[in-house]
C-alpha cells in the first residue's frame, strides 16, 4: 500500500505543479490603449495591441468604429455568495475610429455596470400614473 500511495502523491504533485504553468492571455485595455497613436497606428497595430474587437460598426465610406469591452471586478466582488452585495463590477470600453485603416480617434471609458440602473426607478417612465 505505501508503494501505491507514493505514486499517487507524485502524480498529484506533478498535476499541481504543471497546473501553475497554464497561462491564459489577459487583455488589459487601460494600459494597452496607450500604445495606439492617433494618425500613426494602423488597424493591424490595433489588432496586435488590443486583440479582436468585441463589436465593429461601419460609420461612413472608408470609416469604421471598433469597440473593445472588458469587465472588471475586485477580489471581494468575486467572492462566492456575498460578492454581489459588495460592489458593482466595472466596465472598461475603448472605442477606436479608423479611416482608411489609420486610427483617427481613440476613446477610453470606464464606468460601473449598474451606472444606468437609475433610469428604471421612476413609474412615469413606464407610462404608469
Amino acid at each position: 500500500m505505501p508503494f501505491f500511495c507514493r505514486y499517487c502523491l507524485i502524480f498529484l504533485a506533478t498535476v499541481l505543479l504543471l497546473g501553475g504553468c497554464y497561462n491564459k492571455p489577459v487583455r488589459n485595455l487601460a494600459s494597452d490603449v496607450l500604445l495606439i497613436k492617433v494618425g500613426q497606428s494602423t488597424g493591424d497595430d490595433v489588432l496586435t495591441y488590443l486583440g479582436e474587437p468585441d463589436e465593429q460598426k461601419v460609420i461612413d465610406k472608408g470609416g469604421e468604429q471598433w469597440l473593445f469591452r472588458e469587465k472588471t471586478s475586485t477580489v471581494m466582488e468575486r467572492t462566492p455568495v456575498v460578492g454581489k452585495y459588495l460592489g458593482s463590477p466595472g466596465i472598461v470600453e475603448v472605442i477606436v475610429t479608423l479611416k482608411d485603416n489609420v486610427v483617427v480617434d481613440s476613446r477610453y471609458e470606464a464606468h460601473d455596470a449598474d451606472e444606468n440602473d437609475w433610469t428604471d426607478d421612476f413609474s412615469w417612465q413606464k407610462g404608469e400614473k
